[in-house]
């Protein structure tokens, strides 16, 4: 299998085929297939962006009669039927049944483009330029969302001061720390030297600080403080939304109602390129023009939105996810944590990580990750020093197959045990 092409021509970034070293040609609903037939179970799910499955049927003929019917490619944030179709379905059929009430912004493509937008918005409407975020946080990569993000690696690469956010620790950091009455008093202590922000960004399940799933009761508490400050209060579903949690938002299990929340990925219906910014409709007071980009109007990633949603809707997948979160939790629970005294389990919904950091081996998840992928398992990793595994499978996948995937992880976490 030839990959020195890939070695001699593409850019030293590149990262997740460092541990997945073949070439993919396929892939349908939960599996991925090689150059040499060989199939493997996949449980990274395009990094959150394909949770209806690989080339889902239901969401591809709909994609090729519009291809077919020489649909309008290209419109930036012209009129389109695909973009009425998507905004109508998604009003009506998963805003409207929940009582929310936001406008939708079509930045770029992408989930740190919804971040970006989200920030400037926040900052127009305040009049402030402090933001806080949670250390753990991942909002993406260009220098914005950046900004809001915590690990060093990613940070490093920015070659430029990255100002005006202050880290707050994440409840989970400090058990004895009440974080919300610690923002508080660095708002009210004139001797904090903390600015005022002008929103709280967070996830309200950090996925790439190692899935940390924060607490009903504190979100609640951390609504009330924004409300009680004027602060806005910004959720990121980028990676978590789109029922990976349960519900389709994954703030839902809180009844909370943020003021904007980003999403992308699988939001994309199909694994396209396409990121919605929703803005509570008083604070929508972009000019026109304000922010923009080429590819804000993505026509096929509309249509496949667009049916993602109904297919969604129609196979009950925030239903699957419940019952299939009980399926994980209890196979890791029984089979692979009491492997080892020092593993934890964390999770909620399709998004588990077992954490390895109390294992003294440098890179010891990342040998499971290696391994796995001997077995024919894909899967990703995630937290402080890389240190979690994290499942993160197609939440249409079958339950045999997710189990016979949990069942590579098993095998490969026992080898890598003894081999210490």
């Amino acid at each position: 299998m030839d990959t020195s092409v890939f070695e001699s021509y593409e850019s030293e970034v590149r990262s997740y085929c460092r541990h997945f070293p073949t070439v993919f040609t396929k892939a349908q609903g939960a599996n991925f297939y090689d150059e040499d037939g060989r199939k493997y179970i996949d449980f990274f799910c395009g990094a959150g962006a394909v949770n209806y499955g690989h080339n889902n049927p239901e969401i591809k003929k709909h994609l090729i009669e519009y291809l077919e019917s020489d649909g309008l490619m290209h419109a930036l944030d012209m009129y389109t039927v695909p973009k009425r179709e998507f905004i109508k379905t998604f009003e009506e059929k998963v805003l409207q049944p929940r009582g929310l009430n936001y406008k939708i912004q079509f930045p770029g493509p992408t989930g740190t483009n919804a971040n970006e937008a989200a920030l400037k918005l926040a900052r127009k409407v305040k009049g402030r330029s402090n933001i806080f975020a949670f250390m753990g946080a991942f909002h993406g990569m260009t220098l914005g969302s950046l900004s809001l993000t915590t690990d060093k690696g990613s940070r490093k690469g920015a070659g430029v001061p990255l100002q005006n956010v202050t880290f707050i620790p994440a409840p989970y950091m400090f058990p004895e720390l009440d974080t919300i009455a610690y923002m508080q008093r660095l708002l009210d202590d004139d001797h904090s030297g903390i600015e005022k922000p002008a929103a709280v960004f967070l996830e309200t399940i950090q996925a790439e600080g190692g899935i940390r799933v924060f607490d009903v009761e504190w979100l609640k508490a951390l609504r009330e403080f924004c409300t009680k400050n004027d602060i806005l209060m910004v959720v990121d579903d980028v990676q978590v939304g789109c029922c990976r949690s349960g519900t389709f938002f994954s703030f839902e299990r809180a009844g909370i109602q943020p003021d904007i929340v980003t999403m992308s990925k699988s939001i994309g219906g199909y694994g396209l390129p396409f990121a919605i910014t929703l803005i509570r409709p008083e604070i929508d007071v972009w000019k026109p023009g304000e922010h923009n980009g080429t590819f804000r109007g993505n026509q096929l990633a509309f249509v496949a939105a667009r049916y993602g949603i109904e297919y969604m809707l129609d196979h009950k997948v925030e239903e699957q996810v419940k019952n299939k979160a009980v399926v994980i939790k209890d196979y890791l629970s029984k089979e692979v944590i009491p492997l080892d005294s020092r593993l934890e389990l964390r999770g909620i919904g399709m998004i588990w990580g077992i954490e390895f950091e109390n294992i003294p081996v440098e890179g010891f998840a990342d040998r499971v990750i290696e391994k796995c992928f001997e077995h024919g398992l894909i899967i990703e990793g995630a937290g402080r020093k890389n240190s979690v595994v994290k499942l993160m499978p197609p939440l249409v996948i079958s339950e045999e197959e997710l189990v016979e995937g949990m069942k590579i992880i098993k095998q490969s976490v026992e080898e890598c045990l003894a081999a210490l």
